[in-house]
């Protein structure tokens, strides 16, 4: 977000990190695929962890709610700006509030309820 430090870190390595609760720099989408939002951006509908599908992809996302009590519902998310001060430096971008929902964290699938729900105890998930 400072000018004056643009020129200390390349474009290359600023679009390789990978922040806690921020999109990669490279969001692959496709229409049918299955999202989570990041962040709160039109509460209640559109909270953090709400899963959605995606319908079109253009300058907004116009995607469906599958999840909860506005299931069925067709929802567009615009880009927002993201900033991220975990590094020494502040960095911002403007991207989508959603990443692709493969897989939850424990602590986000809290209070899900799944119709069908697959779990890879190949190693432990907690630590002892």
């Amino acid at each position: 977000m400072n000018q004056n430090e643009i020129v200390n870190y390349p474009t290359e390595f600023l679009n390789s990190l990978e922040l806690p609760g921020i999109p990669p720099h490279n969001l692959q989408l496709r229409v049918g695929s299955v999202v989570i939002m990041l962040r709160n951006i039109n509460q209640p509908r559109l909270c953090n962890e709400t899963r959605l599908a995606e319908k079109k992809l253009m300058n907004v996302i116009e995607a469906n709610i599958i999840r909860g009590k506005y299931k069925g519902k067709d929802v567009l998310i615009p880009r927002i700006p993201m900033i991220s001060t975990d590094l020494p430096f502040d960095i911002k971008r403007l991207q989508f509030p959603v990443r692709l929902a493969f897989a939850m964290t424990i602590n986000k699938s809290q209070g899900q309820s799944l119709e069908v729900c697959g779990i890879n105890l190949e190693f432990p998930s907690l630590a002892n």
